[in-house]
């Protein structure tokens, strides 16, 4: 699959699916009346604007699948609209997925765009579904300049920053050496950041007693090399990348922590290294209870010994 220019050669697949969907992105207005004539003008007036561009969701073959585009592109809030739509023939199949990532990378990494949005409507429950299955977070008081629709009621907004995980490297994780990988609650208010929380003993599975951060860090060094053989923690990472190193009897395994909205729980003897990628990155801890060095195992080669005693 691939993104490509809209071209002539889509236009009776693009008829045939306006016909078919009672609506989609591009077309809820009157996309089922449209002719052959106003596809026509529709793929002329889809070359690239410093305001919008759209793109031909494309199977191997060539074939259209669904359109996708970056749309009221506002350079003052550095923002833009996703549109996203793909054909009945094309779902369930990866094509909404591929080109979701593939607009939002363009977004960001290449108009270097700070925020994307989009809405869906409430009763569309298949769409929906997807965007919450992939972990995208629900808009909160979207501005009206950008929510100007007739039916503004029956909307359901989302939006995506660009530091997000929105590709879901650590959202298709669940785990990390045995170690729960959670998705922390966030809300998301456009052009006014997110709003990420966890709750002691409803989020987490214990009661938070300390929290402390590590901040200030040198891009390339490495802190931890300890593990505790009580303490249940949460690590997050609120701003920057942090690399996640951890080993316990379940193995040895990485993670980067990138995204806000994610955060590891440590609950068994488990040893850990972090490595700051990123200048200034700041760690954050939540943990289960007052701090106590007793419960510290600060040498390796005890660390082995204490995880295999407890396999006995």
């Amino acid at each position: 699959m691939k993104l490509r220019n809209i071209a002539d050669q889509d236009a009776d697949l693009l008829l045939e699916w306006m016909h078919e969907k009672e609506s989609a992105p591009f077309f809820e207005d009157n996309g089922r009346r449209w002719s052959s004539e106003d596809v026509a003008l529709f793929i002329k007036n889809c070359e690239d604007t410093a305001a919008a561009l759209y793109r031909t969701i494309a199977a191997d073959t060539d074939e259209c699948m669904g359109i996708a585009g970056l749309q009221n592109i506002d350079r003052n809030r550095n923002s833009a609209e996703l549109v996203l739509s793909v054909r009945e023939a094309a779902m369930r199949k990866g094509y909404a997925w591929f080109a979701l990532v593939e607009m939002l990378d363009m977004a960001f990494k290449q108009l270097n765009l700070e925020s994307v949005y989009w809405h869906i409507h409430n009763d569309d429950d298949r769409s929906r579904r997807f965007y919450d299955k992939h972990g995208f977070h629900q808009m909160v008081d979207v501005p009206e300049e950008i929510s100007a629709f007739p039916d503004n009621k029956n909307l359901r907004w989302y939006s995506v920053l660009s530091s997000d995980d929105y590709g879901n490297r650590l959202k298709k994780r669940d785990k990390v050496a045995g170690c729960k990988v959670i998705r922390i609650k966030t809300i998301t208010t456009l052009d006014a950041g997110e709003l990420s929380f966890f709750e002691g003993t409803h989020d987490i599975d214990f009661e938070i007693k300390r929290i402390y951060f590590i901040s200030k860090v040198p891009e390339g060094v490495r802190r931890g090399f300890h593990a505790h053989k009580q303490l249940k923690q949460l690590l997050f990472c609120p701003y920057g990348k942090i690399q996640l190193v951890l080993e316990n009897r379940n193995g040895r395994e990485e993670i980067t922590l990138e995204d806000p909205s994610v955060g590891v729980v440590i609950d068994q003897p488990t040893w850990r290294e972090m490595l700051w990628m990123e200048k200034d990155s700041v760690l954050c801890v939540a943990a289960s209870d007052y701090y106590s060095e007793d419960d510290y195992i600060r040498d390796y080669e005890e660390f082995k010994k204490y995880v295999d005693d407890l396999k006995i």
